[in-house]
């Protein structure tokens, strides 16, 4: 048998765009079959965007993506392509559509539908309850999507049973951190426990809070890598597979041959054939393994991608970031510059009567590094009539309230700029202060995008760490990696004196936000009682807070909004 050449074509839809996104799928389908592919295949859902959300309540968009499949199956010819979309029987279903000789050849349903989480598919489609497999001249392939190759019995087991030696498992799986590890994983064991290559096809780009990472891969019979494209970035990984070697391997596991005799006393998935491969001349292909970034690089570059697709997909390309000459504030600029461009991104330094000239200095270095222009706007005047105005009916000149007011003063001014510039806000806030409601509700929570939204304070500083370190020159001032945090919202103010270290808060938040634990187990983890106590009491009450905050990408296993839902009033007590 000759080689079977497998294209993954890791392709950055946009949700609603349907005529751009066939637009991409035929590019990429003529780039595939100039390289000689047999077989080309597109994201889940990479007709319509993932996810569509409610637009899937809206019978046009379901028959426009309709239609956009049958454009793409009439521009399918020497190719097989199989390209994710929404298909319409009795009810809306997620699906892939096998595209061959200008028609839709077959559809398959997605079966087990992801409803934790990020996800919400038991809103809007039906579940499949057939898992076909297609045949292309000598080669048996299999097509499922996403959840379905994480279940051990699911579709994978059955179309390998049917004689598939490779399945196609096409995705729309969102990043964080450590998923690519088990994703990895779980892939390999599949490959292997079914005696199959698994080709693992994931989309790459952001939407809304979440983003996907790419690097899609192949796994063959032995659960080893075969390749593997590049993380954040669209890629065609083009593969050369001996297909024969399946075979081989199930030979030597006579386990696999009492399970499908018992399989074959049992009605098989339905056959689709596909006609014949076509016969080309090519030249072998050396298999392509792309090397992984590292753990922080690999947050970094979410973030980047998440923020950038969000202004580019909405159609802005300015930003404004509120230089304040902290920790948080250098590392969404440099985020901002790496997704939008230097010449796109406007720092603005707004001091106080309490600003300190070492942060002013940093919000100006920080600005020079990064080649970004820097506005500074003094509140001072603002502030004082604030001050005078409130003083007889808050029979106050200080406190909390003289606090925000600075907040709000700024937030003021930058959402003015955005107004006449027409640039959107970048917000500065991190998890750790989101969690506990060290933020100022229309101050320094007012803006577009929340960049570090689901970042902890400590990972900010390993973050600005290795930005330096990948630059190869000081970006974030090093001053600025030294200093104590502060809001510098009054004299000597630190963030201690609120709340805990944050090398001590923010494991007590992941352990109550990300893992659910009880007071009781957080303080057998080490933590001291109070402390525990408070802080969890601050992140209660933050709850209607965070709920008018803005979006952010989602880095964390669980992030606030989409995947910790928690009524605003709620009296179970911690």
């Amino acid at each position: 048998m000759r080689p079977f050449r497998l294209a993954l074509a890791q392709i950055n839809p946009t949700v609603g765009d349907l005529a751009g996104n066939v637009r991409v799928i035929r590019e990429w389908t003529e780039r595939a079959r100039a390289e000689g592919a047999d077989l080309v295949c597109f994201p889940e859902l990479a007709v319509t965007g993932y996810p569509p959300e409610d637009l899937l309540l809206r019978r046009s968009f379901i028959e426009d993506n309709l239609e956009a499949v049958e454009e793409l199956a009439a521009a399918t010819r020497g190719i097989v392509s199989v390209v994710g979309f929404v298909d319409r029987k009795d009810d809306i279903y997620n699906a892939a559509a096998v595209l061959a000789d200008g028609r839709v050849a077959g559809v398959y349903h997605k079966r087990f539908l992801p409803n934790y989480g990020v996800f919400d598919e038991n809103r809007y489609f039906q579940e499949g309850v057939e898992a076909p497999v297609f045949e292309l001249g000598d080669v048996v392939f299999g097509v499922n999507i996403c959840e379905d190759v994480w279940y051990q019995g699911g579709p994978t087991q059955v179309q390998a049973h049917a004689g598939a030696s490779l399945i196609v498992n096409i995705n729309a799986s969102p990043y964080h951190r450590g998923k690519r590890t088990f994703r990895e994983r779980m892939v390999a064991t599949r490959a292997s426990d079914n005696a199959v290559f698994v080709a693992y096809l994931n989309t790459v780009g952001g939407q809304d809070e979440l983003v996907f990472d790419g690097g899609s891969m192949i796994f063959g019979p032995d659960g080893e890598l075969v390749a593997r494209a590049v993380m954040f970035d669209e890629d065609l990984l083009i593969a050369d597979l001996q297909l024969e070697t399946v075979q081989q391997y199930r030979l030597h596991d006579p386990r696999r041959r009492k399970e499908r005799l018992e399989f074959q006393r049992r009605d098989g998935p339905p056959r689709v054939s596909l006609g014949e491969r076509a016969p080309l001349e090519r030249r072998p292909l050396a298999p392509r393994v792309e090397p992984l970034p590292g753990p922080v690089e690999e947050v970094y570059r979410a973030l980047v991608v998440g923020t950038r697709d969000y202004w580019r997909k909405s159609g802005c390309s300015a930003a404004l970031v509120g230089l304040s000459g902290g920790i948080d504030s250098s590392m969404v600029a440099c985020i901002a510059v790496d997704a939008l461009g230097a010449e796109n991104v406007t720092g603005v330094s707004m001091p106080s009567r309490y600003s300190s000239e070492g942060s002013l200095a940093d919000a100006r270095r920080l600005a020079d590094n990064l080649g970004i222009r820097l506005l500074i706007i003094p509140i001072e005047p603002a502030h004082a009539a604030y001050i005078d105005m409130l003083r007889e009916p808050l029979q106050s000149e200080t406190g909390v309230w003289e606090e925000n007011v600075q907040a709000r003063i700024r937030g003021n001014i930058l959402m003015a700029l955005s107004n006449r510039f027409g640039a959107w806000v970048l917000t500065t806030g991190n998890k750790s202060e989101y969690a506990v409601g060290y933020t100022t509700l229309y101050g320094d929570m007012a803006g577009g995008f929340a960049a570090l939204k689901d970042v902890p304070k400590t990972l900010v500083y390993e973050l600005a760490r290795w930005k330096n370190a990948a630059a190869g020159r000081e970006i974030v001032p090093q001053s600025v990696l030294e200093k104590p945090p502060s809001a510098e919202l009054r004299p000597g103010q630190l963030d201690t004196d609120s709340l805990p270290p944050y090398p001590v808060l923010d494991p007590i938040l992941e352990a109550y936000v990300e893992q659910d634990r009880s007071p009781e187990e957080i303080v057998a983890m080490g933590f001291d009682e109070a402390t525990v106590r408070r802080v969890l009491a601050m992140v209660d009450r933050a709850e209607y807070k965070r709920r008018q905050s803005p979006p952010g990408v989602k880095i964390t296993p669980r992030a606030f909004g989409r995947d910790r839902r928690l009524p605003i009033v709620n009296r179970y007590p911690n």
